[in-house]
């Protein structure tokens, strides 16, 4: 089983939180294999069919076109198998440390964002 490390007030954390109003809490997630390779800040939705997690992809119809989590993992290979990763359930993130499937934008996801308690801004 991997190690999870975690190190608090590092300079990420400063460009990557986008503010303190709304607690950073995190849980535990299945992604699904054969994404490649996830960075920290990837928007997660759920595959309705298998309930494991994949990068945040509008044009889907499975289930993961609507983000419900933010990978806190800073770097996750799902290449050959499903992997279990932390991600944020709650917080304020800075916009630009987050990222969707090409040819998607994270600013489409804001209000379905917002009804799970995860908020961006883009100016501080």
């Amino acid at each position: 089983m991997g190690t999870i490390s975690t190190q608090f007030a590092s300079s990420d954390d400063r460009t990557f939180f986008g503010g303190t109003e709304v607690t950073p809490l995190t849980t535990s997630v299945k992604l699904a294999s054969g994404q490649g390779v996830l960075y920290k800040g990837a928007l997660l939705g759920k595959v309705t069919e298998s309930g494991d997690y994949k990068l945040v992809d509008g044009t889907a119809e499975d289930g993961s076109e609507v983000a419900l989590f933010v990978l806190a993992t800073p770097e996750v290979d799902t290449s050959t198998t499903d992997l279990v990763a932390v991600a944020y359930k709650t917080g304020i993130f800075n916009r630009d440390a987050l990222y969707v499937a090409e040819g998607d934008a994270v600013d489409k996801h804001a209000d379905e964002l917002r009804e799970v308690n995860i908020h961006y801004k883009t100016d501080y």
